[in-house]
């Protein structure tokens, strides 16, 4: 009863080992791609509940209003920095008027380009405007104080670059001249 007893504990063994090999063969052509499959798939779902409570979110009247007001603070943080396509042509006269309350002599203001405003890379809502001024100051404080006053204006003007020339005698005016720019919003066709 021994060697039938062998033979039959033989016969399962072989039998147990094809089908694990089978088995360990069909997971891993079968079913191992379909775990990966199925990550994948409950990543998006996750991914779209956060979208679908996000959208939810939004959709309730309390979130709304919040986020209302976060526009508009936006909005207004926006004009201090860009100026309306409209309001553009009155910058030149702001910085005229800063100029003569500074009592600035022999001001000038050109724009820099015939176009009026150059292009900001990757910007498709704003450009910039750029402009030389040329003026006589008489001492520091005075051209400190409109550099001061250009600096502190909204929407804000950008000091790009400045050249002082120190007059020939002492007690005149010295030269001054100055590039600036500004963000303009560009002009939106409707």
């Amino acid at each position: 009863m021994n060697s039938i007893y062998k033979k039959y504990l033989t016969t399962i063994v072989l039998i147990w080992s094809g089908c694990f090999i089978l088995f360990l063969l069909g997971y891993i052509l079968v079913l191992a791609p379909q775990e990966k499959t199925k990550n994948r798939i409950e990543r998006q779902l996750a991914e779209k509940e956060r979208i679908y409570n996000s959208a939810l979110q939004t959709t309730r009247t309390g979130t709304k209003l919040k986020l209302n007001e976060q526009i508009e603070l936006m909005r207004n943080n926006l004009r201090d920095f860009v100026v309306d396509f409209e309001d553009s042509a009155n910058l030149t006269f702001d910085i005229s008027q800063l100029a003569n309350e500074r009592k600035i002599t022999s001001f000038s203001i050109e724009t820099e380009n015939a176009a009026g405003d150059s292009a900001v890379p990757d910007c498709n809502y704003i450009c910039e405007n750029r402009f030389d001024v040329a003026f006589t100051v008489g001492d520091f404080n005075q051209f400190a104080s409109f550099l001061n006053a250009l600096e502190r204006h909204r929407p804000v003007i950008f000091v790009d670059e400045f050249a002082i020339t120190r007059s020939d005698s002492d007690g005149s005016a010295h030269r001054v001249s100055m590039t600036l720019s500004v963000f303009v919003r560009k002009q939106q066709d409707s």
